[in-house]
């Protein structure tokens, strides 16, 4: 068996929230492994696990560009979020949305390729960032982004953190509020038919531990499972959310959108740093070899 070392104690604590000993008893049932232990913190502990693992640790920006039926969003990341507020790294960030709405890029080695000059650095966007790097002491690097054309778009940004793109037929306010519902509720897909079946096995496999605990017979374990599953589709769908700016507290995202006449095609989310897993320097580990060093060399 894997040895349960500390720091993966903290990790895994760092992403669950769940109490050092809870941590050290999943990692130790799991065998080391980090996505077990979590899962079993999960059935152990219910949604706090999850919820607390869906935190962002990575930082950078968000931006967008959207003119017409054209636009785009794009991610672009830093090492701190010191250099995330830097007026150059912004720049950077936006001209690269408006690059990628205007050229179409392959990818993202096709975007560093594209003409422009910021700061004295030049003539591409890639030559842009390696000059802010050297300028600024701290890497950066374009994560990801994506191309809209040919539908009505609509967009939010909270703050420069989280950034959403809706494709819609309608009616423009409507479709700016589901923008903005998006990047309150994150949802995961347009519709329950949407969500990716890795997700809902997940899920199943979740809720069929939790009920299994419940000593209750089969049958009835089997609907508990069912209704987790449900539950579960309603609550990451975008149409069956109950809507965030609702009066009932009640009215679904669809039904807000059938009342308006509108219809959303699509969406994308952008979460700064999402699914990248931060670095965690140990500082007092630093200064030992640090002075370490400085003694070998003396």
């Amino acid at each position: 068996m894997a040895a349960i070392t500390a720091s993966m104690v903290a990790e895994l604590r760092g992403k669950t929230d769940a109490p050092m000993m809870e941590c050290k008893k999943a990692l130790t049932e799991a065998g080391g492994d980090m996505a077990k232990a979590e899962e079993l913190l999960r059935v152990k502990l219910g949604t706090k696990a999850g919820k607390a693992a869906s935190r962002v640790t990575a930082e950078g920006v968000v931006a967008a560009s959207i003119s017409g039926d054209v636009g785009a969003l794009i991610e672009v990341n830093s090492e701190t979020d010191f250099v995330s507020k830097n007026d150059s790294f912004i720049a950077m960030a936006n001209a690269a949305a408006k690059l990628v709405a205007e050229h179409n890029p392959a990818d993202i080695e096709a975007l560093g390729t594209l003409a422009y000059e910021q700061d004295g650095f030049g003539p591409t966007l890639e030559d842009v960032r390696k000059g802010l790097i050297g300028k600024i002491g701290e890497n950066m690097s374009f994560r990801r982004f994506k191309r809209f054309a040919g539908t009505s778009l609509a967009h939010y940004l909270h703050g420069s953190r989280i950034g959403v793109v809706v494709e819609y037929e309608g009616d423009a306010t409507a479709a700016k509020d589901v923008a903005m519902h998006v990047a309150a509720m994150k949802p995961v897909a347009l519709t329950s038919a949407d969500v990716p079946a890795e997700l809902i096995e997940r899920e199943r496999s979740v809720a069929t531990a939790k009920a299994a605990e419940s000593g209750k017979p089969a049958d009835i374990v089997a609907k508990m499972v069912e209704g987790s599953v449900q539950k579960y589709l309603k609550e990451v769908s975008l149409a069956d959310q109950v809507f965030v700016k609702a009066a009932d507290g009640k009215q679904t995202v669809a039904q807000m959108l059938k009342a308006a006449n509108t219809t959303v095609k699509g969406f994308t989310l952008y979460v700064v740093g999402e699914g990248i897993e931060k670095k965690t320097d140990d500082f007092a580990a630093e200064v030992a070899a640090q002075v370490a060093a400085a003694k070998a060399g003396a």
